[in-house]
């Protein structure tokens, strides 16, 4: 079965000029640059410009008449010209290349902000390697549609107001034969750049899922090699990769094809004024050095009519970048609406019949959940998998809105929190272990930013959670890098550390999902004693399969398909004989038989 994965929601193209617009605003902080960078660029091609226009007094006095004071003087300008070019050159290039990169840098940031504070529903549906594309490969698009792309219109542009103005102040006539073209140029320009942009736009979404693809696989390398799944992520590869090549290559024909049509347009143009000059009498007669020039300006309207389509092909490609750049920073952020604040919760946790729908797939997954949970006790939730359990945790923290129903934390609902102060309430120990590329002590201390933390608290919350028994042992103990989500740890050590990452924010809302699923059986016993310490005087939610780590707790809800089917204490629901004692009973079984 073929799925479509969506990456991002399909919006209306935008206009290019709009975009372009929106995009030079952020240049605006640093528009000194680029008035010095506009100005420096239009001289240089009014040097070139000028080159030209000397050919015609070179010629005519210099080599017919042979005016040598007039020769003395040519190495002299030939120079002079020369060095000023190359200075205005550097001017140029320098400032617009520090206003592109500082665009980049700046949209980089607005990205990863954007990103940090979109909903979850927005990473439901977009793959990780999408956003990477935008930020790495989107973003080097917007540069050169911002710099470098500038930098040749610019140049080109005036190259051409400078190639023309020497052709009307020689011969106006011949000068008409070329502006008739301009309207044809025109219509040439805009057609491929509607094309160009489309095209863009697709090769953009294919590098998105080559990285998705490659990112997957790296990550994955283990479960891909385990079950025999390297030819089949070849293949995907593969597919991904022929239609980025495809898509490529489609901009290489349409750029060629829109180069060669502007040429063959200014070839046509060179015969008709050849004809013209070589058929002229009497006073519209050219003189050699005259003829010359204006030859010379047409050939070199070529180069710079060439550039423009180019630069055109840049911009679209830019464009696109572009486009995909601002519907992520356009996308709505998580609603945070709330304006209460405290500064710690007592922790009491009342579901009012609460019910959600995931905003991906339609399908209702909680219905009516009632229950409450009285500060410092611990809840625990059972059920099979898909039962609802982890949803009612990510409606708890607000990661995603209920549908019906409320959620208060101390009798205020949880929408009327600050949202950034009510997941301060809470310490999360997960059963996927989430580590960063850093050392063990900013780990442990990742709950702590912007607050002074101590070596001897990260020591002792280490050492509660028995993570000094290998940290000790690590080349720089607590201050050794592990690694890409600690990748250079076994999966207890990394779990041992999320607990002391818990440990250490003491938070008064304690979430666990199977905290100590990833521990062998001495290492669960270690951490779940002191699991018990940190619990106490917490109000804690446990999402636990293995029902024999909560027989303890005060209150246990048994869930099935998005329903609360049982709620008591571990003996109650045991004495009830319905869904948990079954569970229990089934478990109790395995592990008797294990041993």
């Amino acid at each position: 079965m073929k799925v479509e994965r969506k990456y991002l929601k399909k919006k209306p193209e935008g206009n290019s000029v709009d975009l372009y617009k929106r995009l030079l605003t952020y240049a605006k902080p640093y528009w000194y640059a680029l008035i010095i960078a506009f100005f420096a660029n239009m001289l240089y091609s009014g040097v070139d410009a000028t080159f030209v226009y000397l050919l015609k007094p070179l010629l005519d006095k210099g080599f017919e008449n042979r005016n040598q004071a007039f020769l003395a003087y040519v190495p002299v300008v030939i120079i002079g010209l020369y060095l000023l070019r190359a200075i205005l050159n550097l001017a140029g290039s320098y400032c617009m290349a520090l206003v592109g990169r500082s665009v980049v840098k700046l949209l980089r940031v607005q990205i990863m902000e954007r990103i940090l504070r979109l909903p979850c529903s927005f990473y439901d549906r977009t793959s990780s390697g999408k956003i990477l594309s935008l930020i790495v490969y989107n973003s080097a698009q917007v540069a050169n549609a911002s710099t470098t792309a500038l930098t040749d219109f610019i140049q080109a542009f005036f190259l051409v107001i400078g190639f023309v103005t020497v052709m009307l102040t020689i011969s106006w006539r011949l000068s008409l034969v070329f502006l008739v073209t301009v309207p044809f140029l025109a219509i040439l320009l805009n057609l491929s750049s509607r094309r160009l942009r489309r095209i863009n736009r697709n090769a953009q979404n294919s590098v998105g899922g080559i990285t998705n693809v490659a990112e997957e696989v790296i990550d994955g390398y283990k479960v891909v090699r385990t079950f025999g799944g390297e030819d089949y992520e070849l293949e995907k590869f593969k597919r991904i990769n022929r239609k980025n090549v495809f898509s490529e290559l489609k901009v290489v024909v349409t750029k060629t094809i829109s180069t060669s049509s502007v040429q063959l347009i200014g070839v046509s143009v060179l015969a008709v004024m050849v004809w013209m000059a070589t058929h002229s009498t009497g006073q519209s007669a050219l003189t050699a050095g005259g003829f010359t020039a204006v030859i010379a300006a047409m050939m070199g309207l070529l180069k710079p009519m060439k550039a423009l389509t180019t630069v055109n092909a840049k911009i679209q490609r830019g464009l696109a970048g572009a486009e995909s750049i601002f519907e992520v920073l356009d996308e709505p952020e998580e609603k945070n609406t709330g304006t209460h604040q405290v500064a710690r919760v007592d922790g009491t946790i009342h579901y009012q019949n609460v019910s959600f729908t995931y905003p991906s797939t339609g399908a209702e997954v909680l219905h009516g959940i009632n229950f409450e949970v009285n500060a410092g006790e611990t809840l625990a939730l059972v059920g099979k998998s898909g039962s609802g359990k982890s949803t009612i945790v990510s409606l708890l923290s607000r990661f995603y809105d209920v549908l019906s129903g409320s959620i208060t934390i101390d009798g205020v609902d949880v929408h009327d929190y600050e949202i950034t102060n009510l997941r301060s309430q809470f310490a999360l120990v997960s059963q996927h272990v989430t580590l960063f590329d850093d050392t063990v002590a900013h780990n442990i201390a990742y709950g702590k930013h912007g607050k002074d933390v101590s070596e001897e608290e990260i020591i002792q919350a280490a050492t509660a959670a028995h993570a000094m028994e290998f940290i000790k042992d690590l080349p720089e103990g607590i201050h050794t890098v592990i690694g890409e989500n600690g990748v250079l740890l076994s999966g207890g050590q990394r779990q041992r550390l999320a607990i002391a990452r818990a440990i250490l924010k003491d938070a008064p809302i304690l979430i666990l999902d199977e905290a100590t699923s990833a521990l062998d059986t001495e290492s669960e016993r270690l951490i779940q004693a002191a699991l018990e310490e940190v619990m106490r005087n917490r109000t804690t939610v446990v999402i636990a399969h293995r029902l024999s780590t909560i027989e303890n707790a005060d209150r246990i809800v048994v869930l099935q398909d998005g329903y609360v089917q049982e709620e008591g204490s571990h003996q109650q629901l045991v004495n009830h004989k319905g869904i948990y004692a079954r569970l229990h009973q089934m478990q109790f079984q395995t592990t008797t038989e294990a041993l």
